[in-house]
């Protein structure tokens, strides 16, 4: 089945829960039963929507027995690995609650602080971000979370508080404007950001991760950032054209430099001082600017040829 387009009406529910799983098998009972457990206690009508993003572990079989004995769970698996965004992309299209909560599967995302977040979704709060005030991780992982929001706020010239990530409630007038969004390269805070909807945060506890591990290295995370700003800001654009302009000067500076050299007859190769010149002004641009331009092209042509965000091999739901 492709997919990418929202199905037809279903019947509203109170919450969704979307949760893209990759290499966290074992997790997933405790998960569901938990997140049961504290939207029963809250009187909300729900769905778990487990999104299998081909992880390697067999999670698909664990989602089906979950989906067999749990009503209220909806499994769907996408054919090859999209990435942890696309996988979020895939259930947010299939969710069809009042307010969709996304969470990882890890359990580092406390199931029992869903209650606080659709607690603070009040007035004309359209999203609430779960703060992790004390975060569960090594310091390696902290490390590399602060510099990759670091580096992605540089790129993209917006500030990012790396205690947030997806963890969060979102109304469905939030989730209806990311359906309709239709870039390829998906970020859901980003996106989130830019629909400009008033949004709130507030802290939460973080658990320890219990199975598997983080598939974000440092280099990952950078290279990720890399990619977000190429396809969310122009900023790499100026990049050049700044670095250019630095270039031109160090060439001008070197041409001043040369002609020095040849006034007080250091120099008496005849054309020597303008080929200097111009080698290191026009082909030091032009290979910066086209290769940056080329990066760009490169986004453009993904766009382009509007493939799916997604594939969804099998859906328990049907």
């Amino acid at each position: 089945m492709i997919d990418g387009i929202n199905e037809p009406p279903a019947p509203v529910l109170d919450v969704s829960v979307v949760v893209p799983v990759y290499g966290c098998r074992n997790c997933l009972e405790d998960l569901v039963d938990r997140v049961g457990r504290v939207l029963q206690a809250a009187s909300r009508s729900y769905e778990i929507v487990l999104v299998d993003d081909n992880s390697p572990d067999q999670s698909w079989t664990r989602i089906n027995e979950l989906s067999d004995r749990h009503e209220a769970v909806r499994g769907l698996r996408l054919s090859r690995n999209f990435g942890q965004h696309a996988a979020i992309t895939a259930g947010l299209a299939h969710s069809r609650g009042e307010t969709v909560v996304v969470m990882d599967c890890d359990l580092q995302d406390v199931p029992e602080e869903i209650p606080t977040l659709l607690a603070a979704m009040t007035g004309d709060v359209e999203v609430v971000l779960g703060q992790r005030v004390d975060r569960q991780d090594s310091w390696a992982k902290r490390t590399g979370s602060m510099l990759f929001y670091r580096a992605l706020g540089w790129l993209t010239d917006t500030r990012y508080d790396h205690t947030t990530a997806n963890f969060g409630a979102y109304s469905r007038k939030v989730v209806d404007a990311l359906n309709g969004m239709d870039e390829s390269d998906r970020f859901l805070p980003l996106l989130v950001r830019w629909t400009g909807f008033n949004t709130a945060k507030v802290p939460v506890s973080h658990g320890l991760r219990t199975e598997g591990k983080s598939g974000y290295s440092l280099g990952k995370l950078l290279q990720m950032a890399g990619r977000i700003a190429l396809s969310f800001s122009d900023k790499p654009l100026r990049l050049v054209m700044t670095a250019a302009l630095m270039i031109a000067l160090m060439a001008a500076a070197i041409a001043v430099f040369s002609v020095y050299r040849y006034s007080s007859g250091d120099i008496r190769v005849a054309g020597f001082t303008s080929i200097i010149a111009s080698i290191w002004l026009v082909g030091s641009i032009v290979m910066a600017c086209i290769g940056v331009l080329g990066l760009y092209l490169g986004k453009v042509h993904g766009e382009v040829k509007r493939r799916p965000r997604y594939l969804v091999w099998q859906d328990t739901w049907k």
